[in-house]
């Protein structure tokens, strides 16, 4: 076997919450065979699979995992004309700076997210009004089959149609029997000067509104879409509301902000931030446990007050 498989690897490490247990078995692949290698590996010794890209957007267990955590790190990247061809590790910082220095356009609000590519098109990632959904044009997976071979993985190439992208998901992220392992990537022709000007605009903003000095996963909920008369009825008692809703979406962390007691609140080392309500930031050694009952304790607080029911952005591994 070429690659290398760790056994109990602290996870929290590996996030951008600094959160989570240990992943009974651990190991990094760099190209389409180690990945299988590890799949098979998995599957001989009938283990979960959890594919890691940046860590971003996901809180793990104080207990861990116990399966096998693949983090896949395949950074390649090509420009070709207006499409960019890139692995699945690539980090978004690094697709968005060589996309801008090549005179294209439509990345630059992925300009500060700590991700990988596989992770953003995995939870159709997106900010200022853009998503992956929108430069996605195909991606190139790994599918285990439901026939009489299911045991094996096969590899083949989706059109972003069959991504069956909608708001912050994906097929990917409802069923786990794909791995990505690379994409194509469509964009616009544009010019170094004004991508360069307008991702730092979008660093400004994101400095000035997210608690960026501590560790989190993001957005912990999904903005949620209300429908045209609850709108109307909300927007009488909150009318600074009708400039913030857009297309009926009310920003969760503007909820959580209504509620006397939410914005600051603490349980162990967890946080809700008071520079962002929709962000849980980890303000010292916070445990899992800690984000839990934060994040149980919004969806309570946001039922009983706005009759809505908040649904996690983030994902959850180990629980």
């Amino acid at each position: 076997m070429s690659i290398k498989i760790q056994k109990n690897i602290l996870l929290l490490k590996y996030t951008t919450f600094k959160i989570g247990g240990s992943a009974k078995y651990f190991c990094v692949a760099e190209n389409v065979d180690e990945i299988k290698e590890a799949l098979e590996f998995a599957e001989k010794n009938k283990l979960k699979v959890f594919v890691l890209g940046g860590g971003s957007n996901l809180l793990i267990s104080d207990r861990g995992f116990d399966g096998i955590v693949i983090r896949i790190t395949n950074y390649e990247l090509r420009i070709a004309g207006n499409k960019i061809i890139c692995g699945t590790g690539v980090p978004l910082a690094k697709l968005v700076s060589k996309s801008v220095k090549n005179n294209l356009t439509g990345l630059e609000w992925t300009v500060g997210i700590p991700g990988t590519v596989g992770g953003a098109i995995v939870n159709n990632a997106g900010a200022n009004g853009s998503s992956m959904s929108d430069v996605v044009e195909e991606v190139e997976v790994l599918h285990k089959g439901s026939t009489a071979l299911s045991g094996l993985w096969n590899q083949h190439k989706l059109k972003s149609k069959q991504c069956k992208f909608s708001y912050r998901n994906s097929i990917f992220k409802e069923e786990k029997s794909y791995i990505i392992l690379n994409a194509i990537l469509k964009l616009e022709k544009g010019s170094e000067k004004e991508g360069k000007k307008i991702i730092s605009e979008y660093l400004k903003l994101r400095k000035e509104k997210q608690p960026l000095e501590y560790p989190s996963a993001g957005s912990v909920f999904k903005n949620p879409k209300v429908d045209e008369k609850y709108l109307k009825d909300i927007i009488k008692k909150y009318p600074e509301l009708k400039n913030i809703a857009k297309n009926n979406i009310i920003p969760a962390g503007w909820l959580i902000e209504q509620v006397e007691g939410l914005k600051g609140k603490k349980i162990g080392g967890a946080m809700i931030s008071e520079k962002h309500c929709n962000f849980i930031v980890n303000i010292g050694n916070a445990k899992a446990e800690d984000v839990i009952i934060l994040i149980s304790l919004i969806k309570q607080k946001i039922r009983n007050k706005f009759d809505i029911q908040l649904v996690e952005e983030i994902e959850y591994l180990g629980f």
